[in-house]
């Protein structure tokens, strides 16, 4: 048995190698135990009510596994007995795999500021600021981490100082900002909209002809869910330059109805109109007393007499504005009816003369071939 495990393959003992992965697997067992229990207690600190506290443990619990694995491996390679070069090679992986899985856990870390900043919106409904800026400092950690990260990994393959590396990015950087002016164009304008406070999440807002509510602002593009659930998505740097229309911070819904009756109708029936109209709107539901409705003869068209009636509904409801709007609709076709007034449809009236008495004739009352045909 000694024999066997003292024996050498491609210069190295067995019994190092059955170490080696003995270690991994121990390791991998530990991470998902501790992924277990971490993932348990982060639901029970959810079930508390200790919202950071979960967030902070299911990081943990996320990158639990990789990170022990890491470990495992690191600690594995330390059983060989390499050489100058191999053990270099060695060094630079075990320092590359650490400092990926430590990047890997920051960056399932970066969910507790945005989480601490929902729960700031959630407290604070008026702020529209809020709601934006969770998923805007998420993705900005998330990105500075990986960033880090692989600054990082390449100052441990070049063996250079980090200064020679952010000064040779920075070269770099000016090439890549000129291939990439688009997407810093799109970045800019998430601040600016950030800045500007247009809109928050869940507005309903109207961009070139889209109408819908503004589901997600990330550091690119803003997505809007069409009222026919369609999923828009727009470039923030499009959008800071675009006429955005916010419905939901209109602070009520005016309509103008155009109410067409004929032009035969007496005079004290069009008076009688209007005051049926007024009678309507007075002190009707969601009036602001700032804005008290509005009635007038207002047109006389080529084919009707016009009554406008101008009213504002508070507070902007549109199912309950719609609801008010149906039982005005329904009360002016029963009241007009009741008092035998007409409502007005276009028409067109056509006079036929042929200078005589009698009726027009066209000429066409035989045609040619008529009697042949009949035969």
């Amino acid at each position: 048995m000694d024999s066997v495990l003292n024996y050498d393959w491609a210069g190295t003992s067995i019994w190092r190698i059955m170490l080696f992965f003995a270690i991994i697997l121990f390791s991998l067992l530990i991470g998902r135990t501790a992924r277990f229990i971490l993932k348990r207690s982060s639901d029970r600190a959810k079930g508390q009510g200790r919202m950071i506290i979960a967030t902070t443990l299911e990081a943990f619990a996320k990158s639990a596994v990789f990170l022990f694995i890491t470990i495992g491996i690191s600690a594995g390679i330390t059983m060989f007995d390499l050489q100058s070069a191999v053990g270099r090679v060695a060094h630079v992986i075990r320092t590359i795999l650490l400092t990926v899985a430590t990047g890997y856990f920051l960056y399932w870390l970066a969910e507790i500021p945005a989480d601490w900043i929902r729960r700031i919106a959630v407290k604070t409904e008026n702020n529209p600021l809020d709601d934006m800026m969770s998923p805007i400092i998420r993705k900005s950690l998330r990105v500075t981490i990986v960033i880090l990260v692989l600054v990082q990994i390449a100052q441990t393959l070049s063996d250079k100082p980090i200064t020679s590396i952010i000064a040779g990015l920075g070269i770099g950087g000016l090439a890549v900002a000129l291939a990439a002016q688009d997407s810093l164009k799109n970045f800019f304008g998430s601040v600016i909209l950030f800045m500007d406070k247009s809109f928050e999440l869940g507005n309903r807002i109207v961009v070139d002809g889209h109408d819908g509510f503004v589901e997600s602002v990330g550091l690119r593009s803003t997505k809007i869910r069409t009222l026919d659930s369609h999923l828009i998505t727009i470039p923030n740097g499009e959008l800071a330059n675009k006429i955005v229309t916010n419905i939901s911070k209109r602070s009520y819904i005016k309509r103008i109805a155009d109410i067409a009756i004929t032009y035969d109708t007496p005079l004290k029936k069009l008076d009688r109109a209007i005051e049926i109209v007024k009678e309507l709107l007075k002190d009707h539901e969601g009036m602001h007393e700032s804005y008290p409705p509005r009635v007038y003869l207002n047109e006389v068209n080529a084919h009707s007499l016009n009554i406008m009636a101008v009213f504002w509904y508070h507070p902007p409801n549109y199912w309950a504005y719609m609801g008010f709007n149906n039982w005005f609709n329904r009360e002016v076709l029963r009241r007009f009816n009741e008092e035998g007034i007409d409502f007005a449809i276009p028409k067109h009236m056509v006079y036929l003369e042929d200078g005589k008495s009698g009726p027009f004739k066209t000429g066409l009352e035989k045609l040619p071939g008529e009697d042949e045909f009949c035969k």
